[in-house]
């Protein structure tokens, strides 16, 4: 079927995290929000369906999870990425920041140094700070045009200070960046010469825009696949943040009982009764709608770029690799400390991501674009008068 992203879904009043929790988080309501990163767009129809099939039941008890659960993951990592991994070694987490969470707390100690590049997802601060580690960063290097790179020099010695765990954002967020598969075999070789175990975090990695591929960080060698705990879930990519589910794969046995123990302790370990089917129906039926979902954001990011190149020229952006977020320099606005943040809500009514929550400077801003264009149209407009009235 094809499916209409520029209709409009009235998602205010039902306790949207993104809308009903704005004024908040920017201290207004009088704004558009495009901050936490989930879709303004209903998810696949095949997914809905079996939600809805769900439903006729009336009973919603305590939920079996099926082998074919987790054989649905498993056949769609054989088809998008040419990873097959075992089922045995898959658990069942309500997402991936709890997982980061209880990866952390039971295979590094209290006080060790957590490693991962900057910018990068905020949660990987909080959950490393919030567990009593502390995190150790590795900056990006900055190519101009958005481009960046790894500093493989400043990460091998970074390695020497022997972290517990080196947390792989892949893709990357927010910088949209797909890793090559050389970059991979780097980071892989130097993690296990320092015998630093690696968090992969791939979330993000169905999508994947202009034809580029994902690569599971755990297929590119034997020695990779080893020492890789491997964070996945459906929730990004089909829009299901709030059904609570992602899947983690481990590399041994050990590896998996350890992190199970963690949840068996506080009873967690079920998916509930909806996302049990809806995982399975994403991943055996939601191909069709997330061709066309990618597609429309390639779009916007396009739309994005053209509008500020043109209109907004203070403010510098590129288009991504990946996922459906941009990065948005505005240093070129010649704000300072929380001057941004407050011109963005405040004058521009744009519910943004501060880039220092990122661990970027001062003068950055992450924007997500997976809304219908007319959205986008009246944030690009608000944003361009109140640069103009600046």
């Amino acid at each position: 079927m094809t499916y209409d992203f520029d209709a409009i879904t009235d998602r205010t009043r039902s306790n949207s995290v993104k809308y009903d929790e704005a004024e908040k988080k920017f201290g207004t309501k009088d704004l558009i929000p495009l901050w936490i990163a989930d879709m303004d767009f209903p998810t696949a129809r095949p997914i809905i369906d079996a939600m809805a099939e769900r439903n006729k039941n009336g009973i919603f008890g305590y939920t079996s999870r099926p082998d074919s659960y987790f054989e649905s993951i498993r056949d769609w990592q054989v088809k998008r990425n040419g990873w097959i991994f075992d089922t045995a070694l898959a658990s069942f987490c309500p997402g991936v920041v709890p997982a980061l969470s209880a990866i952390i707390d039971r295979f590094s100690g209290e006080g060790d140094a957590v490693l991962f590049f900057t910018p990068v997802y905020s949660e990987f601060f909080s959950v490393t700070r919030t567990c009593g580690r502390t995190p150790l960063t590795v900056p990006l290097l900055e190519k101009g045009g958005g481009a960046v790179d790894i500093d493989f020099d400043a990460f091998e010695k970074a390695l020497q200070k022997k972290p517990s765990l080196f947390i792989l954002c892949h893709p990357h967020n927010p910088l949209g960046r797909v890793w090559k598969k050389s970059e991979l075999q780097k980071i892989a070789e130097l993690c296990v010469r320092y015998k630093v175990p690696v968090i992969s975090d791939e979330i993000h990695s169905d999508l994947m825009l202009w034809g580029n591929k994902h690569i599971p960080f755990a297929s590119v060698s034997p020695e990779a696949a080893s020492c890789t705990i491997t964070c996945t879930s459906a929730t990004k990519t089909f829009n299901l943040a709030g059904l609570q589910a992602s899947t983690i794969i481990f590399p041994d046995k050990a590896a998996k009982e350890k992190f199970d123990a963690f949840w068996h302790r506080i009873d967690v370990h079920r998916n509930n009764c909806f996302s049990v089917v809806a995982v399975e129906a994403a991943f055996r039926y939601g191909e069709e709608w997330l061709e066309q979902v990618l597609h429309y954001i390639e779009a916007n990011m396009k739309y994005v770029k053209e509008y500020i190149d043109t209109n907004i020229p203070r403010i510098k952006t590129y288009i991504p690799e990946s996922t459906y977020l941009m990065w948005l320099d505005c240093r070129g606005l010649g704000f300072t400390g929380d001057e941004l943040a407050e011109f963005m809500a405040k004058k521009a009514r744009l519910g943004l991501n501060d880039g220092r929550a990122f661990g970027a400077d001062a003068g950055y801003m992450r924007i997500n674009v997976a809304c219908p264009r007319s959205i986008l149209t009246k944030a690009l407009t608000q944003l361009k008068e109140a640069v103009e009235k600046k």
